[in-house]
């Protein structure tokens, strides 16, 4: 499979993380000082799955926005998309994820088993577009590694009300607000996925890794986290 078919796979993607169903509703307005504070948070990636990829990334927070964020990666596979987004659950650890949480024993992580260190995905990091959960799969707006590496960048990120986040009395649905607070506050973790566990130059079912569980028409290698990093306060 190469890349140009992941990618029309990728966007006719519907199904969100299995782990929870994250329905964006819309945010609303909220007033207060310690939202007016500006925060920078930063991040150091390092490899999930044996990848050897790393990275940065430095998110500016005010309020309920992002106001800038980067992300610099290195080591990835090379000349592929690769979808990354911020995590956050409130009954998450809120951590990069170990194999601890390998609960089939195939020797990986797939995205659904780090989701109770890393949460379900409340921000999407492509590069054009919506940025809510919705767009998570979209691999036709997320960045692509020249020959390994990419530096990413986007500004005015709003924080959206997110369903399957895990807060009690509300159906599990978080606030942009409560969201937003959780980032400020050092709680997002930032992940990249995609990885070519075979190094044959593409992502692909022909191994055993087989197909996602997030979506049958796309390989594992599409979909599996490549990078961590926990977003913290400085």
């Amino acid at each position: 499979m190469n890349r140009t078919s992941v990618v029309a796979l990728g966007a006719s993607a519907v199904a969100l993380l299995a782990a929870a169903t994250l329905t964006v509703v819309p945010a609303q307005a909220h007033d207060s000082k310690s939202e007016e504070k500006t925060v920078t948070l930063t991040a150091k990636l390092k490899q999930l799955n044996g990848s050897g990829a790393s990275g940065t990334a430095t998110a500016v927070v005010r309020g309920e926005t992002i106001k800038h964020i980067e992300v610099h990666a290195k080591g990835l596979t090379p000349d592929a998309p690769h979808a990354q987004h911020i995590h956050y659950g409130e009954q998450a650890l809120n951590e990069c994820p170990t194999l601890e949480l390998d609960t089939n024993n195939d020797g990986r992580l797939n995205t659904v088993e780090g989701v109770p260190a890393y949460g379900p995905v409340v921000v999407s990091l492509n590069t054009s577009g919506d940025t809510t959960p919705a767009s998570f799969l979209d691999v036709t707006r997320f960045p692509v590694s020249k020959d390994g590496r990419y530096n990413y960048s986007r500004n005015n990120i709003a924080f959206t009300d997110v369903a399957g986040t895990g807060y009690p009395g509300t159906g599990g649905t978080g606030t942009a607000k409560q969201i937003a607070e959780a980032i400020r506050d050092g709680e997002g973790v930032l992940v990249i996925h995609g990885l070519d566990y075979d190094e044959n130059g593409t992502y692909n079912f022909s191994n055993p890794e087989g197909a996602s569980e997030l979506n049958p028409d796309l390989p594992a290698e599409a979909t599996d986290p490549a990078v961590c990093g926990v977003l913290e306060r400085h």
